[in-house]
């Protein structure tokens, strides 16, 4: 191979690659939980990998974090208290903190070394982790959320795909924990993977909250870097509609600014295609008609 014909490539369930041209490594090591690679690709800017598989690239990240803490704090009627489970890279703490009302974010990650490889390779997204209003905690996210006697009107599953340290943050009784400690109109937001290639990962994620939240609903989003480029989060919450209960002028309220995330993407991103609603058919809450919402 050429020296200077280097490649990347992350194969999904050995059914599907991506491929991205590499022009440098930047970091490379294994911590006790897992191989951690940042690189500098030639269209995607710096990317994230966790055991060869792509977390984020610069090129595209702020989609997922707009997507994962804008829909959830929109909706919230006041979101002062946040619960960040994973997201090491940052970014979704970087969104968090642009809300005024958000007075306090903890962020658990369990493997301090990707907090530091993005904080050395990957600073325009993990920015924010020295925000006042964060509290950074290094342990396990399950261990904690089971321990915790703290209350948050918002827990965000900022999760990599149900395998290794992650697999449990799909689990029934993690579900239940989250609900224990979310307030009364608390909302749980859950990375749900892919629509096309993962809606059995979906159907059982979504079954496995169904005893623990009034609501269940599932929403999309489009990226460069995952596999068949349409990606989801499940929201779950004990009384609030994502879209009865949205509150459009929250953004421009707080001068938040986005470069993806608007009120109409986040009604669009609530009306699935139907082949999702057919694979989940029986796991989703019906949602109300748009010409009932309140619309930007």
């Amino acid at each position: 191979m050429n020296a200077l014909d280097l490649w990347i490539q992350e194969t999904h369930q050995n059914a599907v690659a991506l491929r991205f041209k590499v022009e440098k490594t930047l970091f490379s090591a294994k911590s006790p939980f897992q191989q951690v690679d940042v690189v500098q690709t030639a269209a995607h800017g710096g990317m994230l990998l966790n055991d060869g598989i792509i977390m984020v690239s610069e090129r595209d990240e702020y989609i997922y974090h707009e997507m994962i803490a804008h829909v959830p704090v929109s909706v919230h009627p006041s979101p002062k208290r946040v619960l960040v489970i994973g997201g090491g890279d940052g970014g979704t703490v970087r969104e968090l903190v642009k809300h005024r009302q958000v007075e306090r974010i903890v962020m658990v990650e369990i493997d301090e070394m990707v907090i530091n490889a993005c904080r050395q390779h990957l600073p325009s997204i993990s920015c924010a982790l020295d925000d006042p209003r964060v509290e950074l905690i290094i342990d396990d996210g399950v261990k904690y959320v089971a321990s915790t006697g703290e209350s948050f009107d918002i827990v965000l599953i900022d999760s990599t795909d149900p395998i290794g340290p992650a697999a449990p943050l799909f689990d029934r009784q993690f579900y239940e924990n989250v609900a224990g400690l979310l307030s009364e109109q608390g909302i749980m937001i859950s990375q749900a993977e892919s629509p096309f290639y993962d809606f059995k990962i979906q159907s059982a994620m979504l079954e496995n909250q169904r005893p623990f939240f009034k609501r269940l609903h599932l929403y999309t989003f489009t990226n460069l870097t995952y596999p068949g480029g349409l990606w989801s989060f499940g929201f779950g919450s004990k009384a609030l509609c994502p879209l009865m209960d949205f509150d459009p002028d929250r953004m421009s309220a707080e001068s938040v600014h986005t470069r993806y995330y608007s009120p109409d993407i986040h009604i669009a991103s609530f009306m699935l295609p139907k082949f999702v609603k057919d694979n989940l058919s029986g796991v989703l809450d019906p949602l109300p008609p748009v010409s009932q919402l309140k619309t930007p």
